[in-house]
């Protein structure tokens, strides 16, 4: 199974981004999917993450209001993170990730996701 995130870019503050991410190469249905950044010089930290069924979502409470997860309606393997009133310290590289195994409920622990994809640049200008 592979992980494709797609819809970084450059942004003014206070501008908007949906990164999308696609999975492949398999029929698997993920337990968890999650949003992962890391900003220069900083650990990767939890952004959001929801269950398959999409009856729970969960967040960053630093970034609860501002961001939001979601699952395509059609190809319910694509996940989407839309990124509002974006700030200068929003910028990192955002990463997908994928729990396939472990089933961790509300989990916001890297090392609980056992498939990622390669990240997506996210810039924001002040």
């Amino acid at each position: 199974v592979q992980l494709q995130a797609s819809g970084g870019g450059l942004v003014q503050a206070g501008g908007s981004l949906r990164l999308a991410c696609a999975t492949s190469g398999g029929t698997l249905i993920w337990h968890n999917a999650a949003w992962f950044r890391q900003a220069p010089g900083k650990e990767r930290e939890f952004v959001a993450a929801m269950r398959w069924r999409g009856d729970r979502k969960w967040y960053s409470e630093s970034l609860k209001g501002r961001f939001a997860i979601s699952r395509d309606h059609t190809v319910k393997t694509t996940v989407y993170l839309q990124m509002n009133n974006l700030k200068p310290e929003d910028t990192g590289v955002y990463y997908c990730a994928a729990d396939f195994e472990s089933n961790t409920d509300h989990s916001t622990q890297a090392g609980d996701y056992d498939s990622w994809g390669q990240g997506t640049q996210v810039t924001v200008s002040s």
